[in-house]
């Protein structure tokens, strides 16, 4: 009998990747009177909690997208924490830009941060560039589950804002 033989952990966290497919959301910007779309998506390869993602296996969705740009919003603590220490590097080997712009997970950044991220994507946007951004853990697929104009907070007829507290 191997050693290994009862031991499944290895096997269990493969298989709890396999459950959890990659997904961005795909989000238009014709509100703000631009064509294209900007991608919003979880953190790739984040193992945190009963989160199991492949680094790897997430990097070549996202390049499999047409990603070109990535907007990185966690600390590099935050990449610690949830054990992708390597991300940023690992999004340049596969030939993505990547712009980390790191401020702690929950709060917002400073409003210079905010300037330059802003402006660094509507430069991108304005030059065709097919863009992600992420923070640690996103909520990406809740805010397509939901009418982009409207929301439960907003009184009827507003037109919707978006805030920090959407992705």
């Amino acid at each position: 009998m191997k050693t290994n033989e009862f031991d499944s952990s290895s096997d269990e966290e493969v298989g709890e990747e396999q459950l959890t497919p990659f997904h961005v959301s795909w989000l238009p910007l014709a509100v703000a009177e631009c064509s294209q779309f900007l991608g919003i998506c979880p953190l790739p390869g984040c193992k945190y909690k009963d989160i199991r993602r492949n680094l790897q296996r997430d990097v070549e969705e996202l390049k499999n997208q047409g990603v070109q740009d990535v907007f990185v919003f966690c600390t590099r603590g935050e990449l610690h924490k949830y054990r992708v220490p390597s991300l940023l590097g690992t999004y340049q080997q596969w030939g993505f830009k990547v712009h980390h712009m790191p401020f702690p997970d929950g709060e917002t950044p400073q409003l210079d941060q905010c300037c330059q991220i802003l402006q660094e994507l509507q430069t991108n946007l304005e030059n065709n560039k097919r863009t992600v951004i992420h923070c640690c853990l996103s909520a990406a697929p809740a805010v397509c589950d939901h009418d982009c104009k409207q929301s439960h907070r907003d009184p009827p007829g507003a037109q919707r804002k978006w805030s920090h507290t959407d992705c």
